[in-house]
């Protein structure tokens, strides 16, 4: 159905088919699908303002609680921004500071607690600084050209060392693949290999999305205390399993040693690939660190990393360690080319990594995201919340009662807090054998310094607020 809302004096265009969201449970997903893809494509821009929950709930002929609950999901997945007596407009999801609206008021979310960031104020300038003066002055000439499709030999060989020592893969400068981030991987390794492919039912929307793009299917499998259910690859036929085995997002665990060996078996069996998502790994607190499956059998193990939470996302930088067989193939779906990470950036990674910055930066960070971690857990002991994911990374889950999602979410945007629900996180196509369970996904990770006890604070009020009204 394709519907036309009013907002103030302007016509708001809804695409409201279940057709383009698969799987979707209700009229919420849709219209949240919907305003999303609006956003995403442009024709809602920043600081554009929507109509009330009421108003546009009874343009479209639908229940106001589901049009404020979809508000809710967008304001904490960060693309829409709203205060009490000011109402509800469009962030720029791609801006990297929040815009102002019209009326010259503060955007909020004031605290952002949305996973996917890490500290980028702790960033380190002026070592990064120091290594691109380096680099570029010890840089050949070529090296200013495109050069080999697989990136700059310098990054490869500092990755091959580091990854070994610090992560237990086995790889080599020659089969590792510069990549634009993960996303950026999966997005290529789904070409190279086709589909369908394997993913947590629980799990990040933007690999379910980057797979779609470029038309390969998802298949959930299941998720519990072990980690992926590995056991439900067998009723797939999946050509690639993408999972998070160091530290399982968002639930927070490491898959079990058995299922470790339980997936590379099935890889080997179907002549299949585990495609290991290590996303935080060197983030570790009360546990002895998880080595890389990929450390188990290089031959069926792709190990995908990036500086994305260890620096900045911005910086666009990430690496594959591919099977040598698969090496060709992924450069072929690359496009032959490495034009999607810039070479100075590539140098400078290789100078920071192994000159040792990089490691120390990771202890720096390790041990302020503890610090934080703590006092995140002391100020939740008053609340009736789960919290688990609490001896890595850089989130916590907090497990909420039955139905208790939409208001802390609902909340929690009135508060101006930027977080994840876990709604947000299941797969579509999840089914029944899946549990659906109520919680909230809360970064410890992305705030500066200074921000994170406002953060802190703020949860807590939300928190209390649904203690009084389960």
């Amino acid at each position: 159905m394709t519907s036309w809302a009013n907002s103030g004096q302007r016509d708001l265009h809804l695409e409201l088919r279940e057709a383009i969201v698969p799987g979707a449970r209700g009229a919420r997903d849709v219209l949240i699908a919907a305003l999303r893809d609006a956003v995403r494509s442009g024709r809602l821009t920043s600081g554009t303002t929507l109509p009330p929950s009421r108003t546009l709930a009874a343009d479209l002929g639908l229940a106001r609680n589901t049009v404020a609950e979809a508000y809710a999901e967008l304001v904490a997945e960060g693309w829409l921004a709203s205060r009490q007596g000011a109402g509800t407009w469009v962030v720029d999801a791609a801006a990297t500071a929040l815009p102002t609206p019209s009326r010259g008021t503060p955007v909020v979310p004031t605290h952002n607690l949305m996973p996917g960031s890490p500290d980028v104020s702790s960033f380190p300038r002026a070592a990064w600084s120091a290594a691109t003066r380096r680099a570029l002055a010890a840089a050949p000439d070529e090296a200013l050209r495109m050069g080999d499709p697989r990136g700059r030999v310098e990054l490869r060989e500092a990755l091959a060392e580091y990854l070994g020592r610090v992560r237990g893969v086995r790889t080599s400068p020659e089969s590792i693949v510069i990549c634009a981030g993960t996303r950026h991987a999966v997005e290529v390794l789904a070409k190279a290999l086709g589909g369908p492919i394997a993913v947590e039912a629980y799990g990040l929307y933007l690999f379910r999305e980057a797979l779609a793009g470029v038309g390969v299917a998802s298949t959930p499998i299941g998720v519990d205390e072990r980690g992926a259910v590995v056991d439900d690859l067998a009723r797939t036929t999946a050509t690639a399993a993408l999972l998070t085995p160091a530290h399982h997002f968002p639930h927070g665990g490491p898959l079990h040693s058995e299922r470790r060996k339980a997936v590379v078996n099935w890889a080997h069996r179907t002549s299949g690939y585990l495609l290991e998502d290590d996303y935080d790994g060197e983030f570790r607190y009360d546990r002895q660190p998880v080595g890389a499956v990929q450390g188990l059998d290089p031959d069926r193990v792709v190990y995908l990393g990036s500086a994305s939470k260890s620096l900045s996302p911005a910086l666009r930088l990430g690496w594959m360690a591919l099977p040598d067989g698969l090496v060709d193939r992924v450069l072929a779906a690359a496009g032959g080319q490495q034009f999607y990470v810039n070479a100075i950036a590539q140098l400078t990674m290789a100078d920071f990594v192994s000159s040792g910055n990089y490691d120390k930066h990771i202890r720096r960070m390790r041990l302020s995201y503890r610090r934080r971690r703590d006092r995140l857990v002391e100020a939740l002991q008053p609340f009736e919340v789960g919290i688990s994911g609490l001896s890595a990374g850089l989130h916590l889950l907090l497990t909420l009662p039955a139905g208790g999602e939409p208001e802390a979410i609902r909340r929690a945007g009135e508060a101006g807090i930027a977080l994840s629900g876990l709604a947000l996180l299941r797969h579509p196509d999840a089914g029944p054998e899946v549990p659906v369970h109520d919680g909230l996904v809360v970064s410890f990770g992305t705030p500066s310094d200074s921000a994170f006890g406002p953060a802190v604070d703020a949860l807590c009020g939300v928190l209390a607020g649904l203690r009084h009204h389960p």
